[in-house]
């Protein structure tokens, strides 16, 4: 049986919304990442799959302090707290991108 905790806070959903778009940014990253693995692996050989393999890495870490931090911000709006921020999304998404950029960088300067 599900408590009042269980529900939503708000009808608004700012939560699960923000929850759903981190999820669709972090799976847009691993499928980057693999997408570019794919594509770049005959012209950067292991450094292509271990930045692959990197990217797909901090996406699921984004994803995952993502969803522990929607369960927390959740506990603490149904007990009235004032919500403490997290980072180490942030910082594990900026990494993804970061790496990204570098597998790109490396494909581009390997075709000059």
């Amino acid at each position: 049986m599900n408590s009042p905790a269980d529900g939503v806070f708000d009808r608004g959903l700012q939560l699960e919304r923000t929850l759903l778009a981190w999820r669709r940014t972090c799976l847009s990253f691993g499928l980057t990442s693999l997408i570019a693995l794919r594509c770049t692996v005959e012209e950067l050989g292991v450094f292509a799959v271990l930045a692959g393999l990197v990217v797909a890495c901090f996406a699921l870490l984004a994803y995952t302090f993502t969803a522990r931090e929607y369960r927390r911000r959740h506990a603490q709006l149904h007990r009235g707290q004032v919500l403490a921020h997290g980072g180490p999304a942030v910082l594990f998404a900026t990494i993804a991108v970061l790496v990204i950029g570098v597998i790109c960088a490396g494909f581009l300067l390997q075709r000059m």
